[in-house]
């Protein structure tokens, strides 16, 4: 199996409906996140997928998180917006564009992260 991984990140607030402690207020996070492609075969040229344009998309979705009060984005209306949901937001947004989608880790802080994989 090979594996590659890109790394992108977005700066948003949010708060934590029915949490009792500091995060049920709203505050924010610089999220690093990370995406993996796998795949068994490489391609013809020797690639799982070309890094750029997996960068490219990856821009992309995380250009509609940037920036934002996550509460307000219509999912989120309904989700709570945990870093746990936004790996699997990440994840069901990129999944149409991206074959062969692994996994997507959320990174709220330098030692805490959320990973989504089907």
């Amino acid at each position: 199996m090979y594996s590659i991984k890109v790394e992108g990140n977005f700066s948003a607030a949010h708060n934590l409906r029915g949490y009792r402690g500091k995060c049920e207020e709203l505050h924010g996070h610089n999220w690093r996140v990370e995406v993996v492609v796998a795949k068994e075969e490489l391609d013809k040229i020797g690639f799982v997928l070309d890094f750029r344009y997996l960068k490219s998309k990856v821009n992309k979705m995380l250009e509609k998180l940037d920036h934002k009060y996550l509460n307000d984005i219509l999912y989120f209306k309904r989700v709570n917006p945990t870093s746990e949901n936004i790996a699997r937001y990440i994840y069901d947004n990129l999944k149409p564009k991206i074959s062969n989608l692994k996994s997507i880790t959320v990174w709220e802080s330098e030692n805490s992260s959320a990973v989504y994989q089907e």
